[in-house]
């Protein structure tokens, strides 16, 4: 058995059955080591910004690693964007990188780079493997690392992937669990909701399941608490029959104000929230003066056992929670735009769909239409780092086969990944795409406007740094020049026509919705 064989052997041993790959010369040999391993699935992808979104979108939905293979330092510098978002989104990922073999890097050839340099700032672990004997043992150790909520990158020369290994594959490590938080802090944060002070409980970090939002609504009620999430959660799952969470909003503005009256935030899984950027007279932190927020449990803590003791310790376990019920609008007609558009998805979407939302401005409309909509998961895009959303998309779709994945996606941020189309056709994926059209980079001329640059009026050099009309792109040609079918929609009729007509069917499908500017 060579290094590649073990390696894969061992991520397999591990339930990692998915590898989003894009190899080059030394990754032939785990390359050709796929088809001496049973149980290993390679999603090719044709550019490494779409692997590592998928791998990202995947662990989401699966609730475990998928991992990437990755060319060199190049590829993996190609691949960074997204995964910088899942680290943001405490999302676990296992990164096969290939290099040069080890004798050949002191030749100093033009792929040579400091790949453990590029891979240390978007990665929990970063290590690189001497020794064919050494690479099952390392793979272990980078299924360990990434855990639950971890980005692990492991470093594959090209001599170590042929060398034999004789001690062949690693079985199964043992994930930790999640940390379980000291009774003091929980106490803690029971006397601070019971001070009749106005309090807010913020839930975030890794996931906010049914369940936990359910509990959740169950402790505010009891103690009089506001309850809400933070702004972009990673995984949550609402619709018909969730609690009733309020969302922080997106704009800082709007933030500070949103919670400008809580004397005391406590926070379970979520992080004490900050601005997106900096803005001329707009603080960087949200929380009003006097307000301190009380950290109950961290991301990678044990979310279920907090809110647990918490229903138990406020005698909340019986509290009737706030929930969603079912409320499905009509089909819109008349004229398209974020907001007719949100209400025929709302109409349209199917029970258990996962939503993949990357539709930037547009999206401010959609969230809030779908509240009430038939049960389904949302992602959102935790980094902030554009061009996820496709490739998000193709991982989900991947996890959940049985399930419709819908992307909500911007035509700007479209355009950074568009190649991830290629693989849904290649893999048959079941994903509807809505590119949201406004043939601009709308967000940007929003921040535009807030960061006070010029005035808040861009002129015409400026401007043409913000608008992608001329030429307007063919969101229908690109699509099926990739094997998707697509079609096109200028009206609120034509877009629910086409939207659910893709509901009905397997397959990819996009749909170019011509929509004006929400600003």
């Amino acid at each position: 058995m060579n290094g590649a064989e073990s390696l894969i052997t061992t991520l397999v041993n591990n339930d990692i059955e998915v590898c989003f790959a894009n190899p080059g010369t030394s990754e032939m040999h785990f390359v050709a080591a796929l088809d001496e391993v049973e149980g290993m699935r390679c999603v090719l992808c044709l550019f490494e910004g779409v692997l590592t979104g998928a791998a990202d979108g995947y662990a989401r939905m699966a609730g475990k690693p998928a991992s990437t293979l990755l060319h060199l330092g190049p590829g993996l510098g190609n691949g960074l964007a997204n995964i910088h978002n899942a680290k943001k989104g405490y999302v676990p990922v296992v990164n096969i990188v290939g290099d040069h073999a080890t004798y050949h890097l002191a030749y100093d050839a033009p792929l040579t780079s400091d790949i453990e340099g590029v891979a240390a700032p978007v990665s929990h672990w970063v290590h690189t493997s001497r020794d064919p004997g050494d690479i099952a043992r390392d793979a272990a150790e980078a299924v360990r690392q990434a855990g639950f909520s971890r980005v692990a990158t492991l470093v594959l020369p090209a001599d170590v992937s042929w060398g034999d290994n004789p001690h062949g594959a690693e079985e199964a490590v043992e994930i930790a669990p999640p940390a379980t938080v000291p009774d003091a802090r929980i106490d803690e944060a029971v006397r601070i909701l019971r001070t009749g002070e106005e309090c807010m409980i913020m839930i975030g970090g890794r996931e906010v399941t049914l369940e936990q939002g359910l509990k959740l609504s169950r402790i505010g009620r009891a103690c009089g608490a506001r309850v809400g999430t933070d702004t972009f959660p990673t995984r949550i799952q609402r619709g018909a029959g969730s609690a009733v969470l309020e969302r922080l909003p997106y704009l800082a503005e709007m933030a500070v104000d949103h919670i400008s009256s809580v004397k005391h935030l406590v926070l379970i899984g979520a992080v004490a929230p900050v601005s997106f950027f900096a803005y001329p007279g707009v603080p960087s932190a949200f929380a009003p003066e006097g307000c301190e927020p009380f950290v109950l449990a961290q991301p990678r803590d044990d979310v279920d056992q907090v809110l647990d003791a918490l229903l138990e310790r406020l005698d909340a376990g019986a509290v009737e929670p706030e929930v969603y019920a079912l409320d499905i609008p009509e089909a819109p007609s008349g004229g398209l735009d974020a907001n007719t558009a949100a209400q025929a998805l709302a109409h349209c979407m199917p029970q258990d769909a996962v939503v993949v939302d990357e539709a930037i401005t547009s999206g401010l409309a959609v969230f809030p239409s779908t509240f009430s909509t038939r049960p389904h998961d949302w992602l959102s895009l935790t980094g902030g780092s554009i061009g996820w959303g496709l490739p998000a998309a193709v991982g989900a779709a991947v996890a959940c086969p049985q399930r419709k994945v819908i992307c909500l996606e911007g035509d700007g941020s479209a355009m950074y990944t568009i190649s991830a189309l290629w693989t849904m056709a290649r893999e048959k994926l079941d994903v509807v795409v809505i590119i949201f059209n406004n043939r601009k980079y709308s967000i940007l001329e929003l921040e535009f406007g807030r960061t006070g640059a010029r005035g808040g009026t861009p002129g015409p050099k400026a401007a043409s740094t913000l608008d992608i009309g001329g030429p307007d792109m063919d969101f229908v040609a690109i699509a099926e020049g990739m094997g998707v079918p697509a079609i096109r929609a200028t009206s609120a009729d034509e877009f629910s026509l086409a939207l659910s007509g893709a509901m009905e069917v397997k397959g990819p499908r996009l749909i170019d919705a011509i929509v004006p500017t929400v600003f």
